[in-house]
């Protein structure tokens, strides 16, 4: 009987945590099987009596049953507790908070939940785009893609060509975001993704020239804080290229550091236009401004003073924006950097006691002291749109590439990307570009939807960027020689280059990744974290106390809730958990829910045991955010395979991205555990996340093979894993002679494999001194048609494996002069 009591206050307890139930519900319980137990069911029907358990069980109920009252709650228990949560939970600095403040969570909060709400992942749209959006893609993209000369634009001018600049300029591409109403084209999100990643897929430097006019700079904050005459003045003059903007925001001194911001600004009067009026004298050093030394109107950033309170709002103003004309008085602008030797334009701007009018100021004096907000809203959303469509691009043009070249090349008489070794990284390959492309669908749709999704955004591009370089890493191996010697034929080495910068810029990745991600997105998706450290830093005490009780309640149910759900899903691995459908994925999706549940657990504890401590703890907080971006790949990744009608060909290339995600998840898992600095939570979490022990295998090797197989053959499966990139069948093209070649060389296979078979033989020879095809015909292997085949998949395949050579003083070039800084 005991036993059965034990066993039902365990299901009742369970029950109860998982319902989150309130406080007097526990009481009630604790009191009704205290007295439960005082029975004696026993067939000789003793007493009732109750025993030392009975005892603990009604004490504990009764006490839980009085902290139900308010009042008493919030005196014995909260008050303390806030107490000491007030010296342990982290301090939420100014421009943290506004950085809290501008983005929003959406699917991020359902993976910290544990408990995720499947449709607001299904209901998300998936990839769309109109009509005019869709031929602009097909038309004026195209057309773009093929006037780009990367080898022209990064050796010979380090600049794009005068031709493609105007194309730009007179097609919108610059100003895909600004309204119709403003002169611009109005794009969604999706199509400005698309539209940057078809023609970084031909020219990095060309991409990255359309992407930041339509990311962070003064077209975006026009249109959301401008004052009318600001938008009448500059907006249509953007949209149609009369002027060319860029934004100065890093300094010499700050980087991801805003607050080491030393741009500063004081109001003051100054003359202007001949006449004296209220203004701002600025200095500012910025450096790494991309466009800055074609750009025609700077955005700036700085920090703003007031001292004789013109402003009415004290002496600190804080962070403004202000819009300056290139060639206002006393702008130090023109110079250039060559970051990785990219030949996108970027450089320094500077200037010392420069006076601007205060119409200068982005959104007028209403909205000074306002800029890191503005900007936080602002890059929450172009973050999202504009690093991951180049390193998306990258990871499918590198696979389009590379998956031509693997079967053109022949090693030992076989396609190099038939050999194990040579698969394998290609398998790779191939599981990066459908999950980022799944990625970068779904986040795209999310800003278009209106969400402002900061936390994904920077998740979303330190992934993309590292998934990038490994994937460029493993073109160069499977390429070889053909991949280092730089040329006009080479179609990778500019990408190679700029990979570099990709995860430099708009926050190194190294920083995003190990202070940033969880550290902010546990505050911004954890439901209740964010109230709890506002309820602590309120000023008003008693305000500030009663929002704290309601959180705390609310954290303490989900915590329990955590610690049950966790238990229960890694003992069943997740068999009991939700899906959003029955379809083939269904198990998957259950086991997204049961990895999400581990997270939401070792998420909240990891930020209740280090508190404070978290932004120094940067190797735990950099796992939790892999963790974290484990989970999206994997939700975007099944989203994907529905959205498309779960193409059976991607089955199993979706499987294996599930397996070797939740294989990284149980490593990653571990390495927490192994490291947390309090030895007792670390085994709690072990123990209730993985009861049964951490058993995932990444995806066979035969499971790899079969789809590296498919990828070498030109069609579908191979044009849906690249989709989206720059593709022509031109052998005279430096990426068409790939495709020509991988066409002609699968027409000719069957032929192939007897000519192979017959050289083997010794029936015919391969050398440079005879023609093997004249041979082949005369030996009776081919007939004169298939002689042809061969010969014009022989010629192609030359064509693909030669490489780019030079006359010995062609590639000399004058030094530049670099005058003293």
């Amino acid at each position: 009987m005991t036993l059965i009591l034990v066993v039902i206050s365990l299901v009742v307890f369970a029950f109860l945590a998982v319902r989150e139930a309130p406080l007097w519900q526990w009481g009630l319980a604790a009191v009704v099987i205290g007295l439960l137990a005082g029975i004696d069911f026993t067939p000789t029907g003793a007493a009732y009596g109750l025993g030392f358990g009975s005892w603990l069980l009604l004490v504990f109920g009764a006490i839980l049953l009085l902290l139900a009252i308010a009042p008493l709650r919030k005196a014995v228990l909260t008050t303390p507790v806030y107490g000491a949560v007030k010296t342990i939970l982290p301090k939420v600095s100014r421009t943290e908070q506004e950085a809290l403040d501008a983005g929003t969570v959406g699917w991020d909060a359902e993976l910290f939940s544990g408990r995720p709400d499947w449709d607001k992942l299904t209901t998300i749209r998936p990839l769309t785009l109109t009509a005019e959006e869709q031929a602009f893609l097909d038309g004026p993209t195209a057309v773009a893609c093929q006037m780009l000369d990367d080898w022209d634009i990064r050796h010979n001018r380090a600049d794009l060509s005068p031709e493609i600049w105007q194309f730009f300029k007179d097609n919108g591409f610059l100003g895909m975001l600004i309204a119709k109403e403003h002169g611009g084209l109005g794009f969604s999100a999706q199509a400005q993704s698309m539209i940057v990643s078809k023609i970084a897929s031909r020219s990095v430097a060309a991409g990255i020239t359309v992407m930041v006019p339509n990311s962070l700079g003064p077209g975006e904050l026009l249109e959301k804080y401008g004052t009318p005459a600001q938008k009448d003045k500059y907006l249509h003059r953007l949209a149609n290229g009369q002027e060319v903007p860029c934004f100065a925001l890093t300094g010499v001194h700050s980087g991801s550091d805003a607050g080491g911001m030393r741009d500063y600004g004081t109001v003051t009067k100054g003359l202007y236009n001949g006449q004296e009026v209220l203004g701002v004298r600025l200095s500012f050093d910025k450096r790494y401004i991309t466009l800055a030394p074609v750009a025609t109107l700077v955005g700036l950033a700085f920090i703003l003073k007031d001292p004789d309170n013109h402003l009415g709002r004290g002496d600190t103003i804080g962070i403004t924006l202000a819009l300056v004309p290139h060639d206002h008085p006393g702008m130090d602008i023109g110079r250039r950097h060559f970051p990785s030797r990219q030949a996108f334009m970027n450089g320094p701007v500077r200037g010392r006691d420069v006076f601007i009018p205060m119409e200068f100021l982005i959104g007028g004096t209403d909205y000074a002291g306002q800029g890191w907000r503005m900007l936080m809203e602002c890059l929450s959303t172009g973050r999202a749109i504009s690093l991951p469509a180049i390193g998306t691009t990258s990871l499918k043009q590198t696979l389009r590439t590379t998956s031509a070249y693997a079967r053109v090349r022949r090693q030992f008489g076989i396609p190099v990307g038939l050999m194990e070794g040579v698969a394998e990284p290609l398998g790779e390959m191939v599981k990066r570009a459908y999950s980022f492309e799944a990625a970068r669908r779904l986040t795209a749709s999310m800003v278009d939807e209106g969400q402002r999704p900061a936390v994904i955004a920077g998740l979303l591009k330190y992934t993309t960027t590292e998934a990038m370089r490994d994937s460029m890493d493993d073109a160069f191996d499977i390429q070889g020689g053909r991949a280092i010697q730089d040329g006009p034929g080479n179609y990778l080495f500019g990408g190679y280059m700029a990979i570099p910068v990709a995860i430099t810029v708009e926050g190194a990745n190294i920083l995003t990744r190990t202070l940033m991600t969880f550290a902010q997105g546990v505050l911004r998706a954890h439901p209740y974290l964010l109230k709890e450290v506002q309820a602590a830093q309120n000023p008003d005490r008693k305000a500030g106390l009663d929002a704290f009780d309601t959180a705390f309640g609310g954290h303490t149910k989900f915590m329990l809730r955590n610690i049950v759900a966790s238990f229960l899903h890694g003992l069943t691995n997740g068999a009991f958990a939700s899906a959003p459908n029955d379809g083939p994925m269904a198990g998957w999706y259950r086991k997204l829910h049961r990895y999400s549940q581990a997270y939401a657990l070792v998420a909240d504890w990891t930020t209740v045991v280090l508190g404070g401590a978290l932004k120094s703890k940067q190797k735990i907080s950099g796992r939790m955010a892999d963790l974290l971006g484990d989970l999206y790949l994997m939700s975007a990744t099944l989203k994907r395979f529905d959205e498309e009608g779960r193409i059976a060909e991607d089955k199993e290339v979706v499987e294996a991205i599930m397996q070797d995600r939740i294989a990284s998840m149980e490593k990653i898992f571990g390495e927490i555990f192994d490291n947390f600095p309090n030895p007792v939570f670390a085994w709690a979490m072990r123990i209730l996340c993985f009861p049964l022990g951490r058993h995932a295998k990444r995806a066979s090797d035969s499971i790899n093979y079969r789809f590296v197989r498919a990828v070498l053959k030109p069609g579908a499966f191979r044009d849906r894993l690249t989709t989206g990139v720059y593709v022509t069948n031109d052998p005279n093209d430096v990426t068409g002679v790939l495709e020509d070649a991988l066409i002609k060389v699968t027409e000719a296979e069957e032929i192939e494999t007897r000519f192979i078979r017959a050289a083997r033989k010794g029936i015919i020879e391969r050398r440079l001194d005879r023609d093997p095809f004249v041979d082949a015909v005369e030996a009776g292997v081919l007939n004169d048609n298939e002689a042809g085949i061969m010969r014009a998949a022989d010629e192609a395949t030359e064509r693909v494996v030669m490489v780019d050579d030079f006359d010995k003083d062609v590639l000399k070039q004058t030094p530049p002069r670099v005058a003293a800084e």
